[in-house]
């Protein structure tokens, strides 16, 4: 086989891994990362509101002057 000949053996297919998979994603509205990036900054909040209770010894209701 010449030098510059493709190679056309299966082992050495490589998966198109190039920003295919990322332009496909979409931008805007309801898509998994979004999901994702919310789910993780409510799970922040939480936690965020479990530490000001501990430090304060107030509920939230209290807190908010309810």
């Amino acid at each position: 086989m010449p030098d510059n000949a493709p190679d056309s053996s299966p082992n050495n297919s490589k998966p198109d891994s190039s920003d295919s998979a990322a332009a496909d994603a979409p931008s805007f509205g309801w898509n998994a990362y979004a999901e994702r990036f919310n789910g993780r900054f409510a799970m922040i909040g939480f936690a965020a509101l479990l530490i000001t209770e501990l430090i304060t010894r107030q509920d939230f209701w209290t807190w908010i002057g309810l």
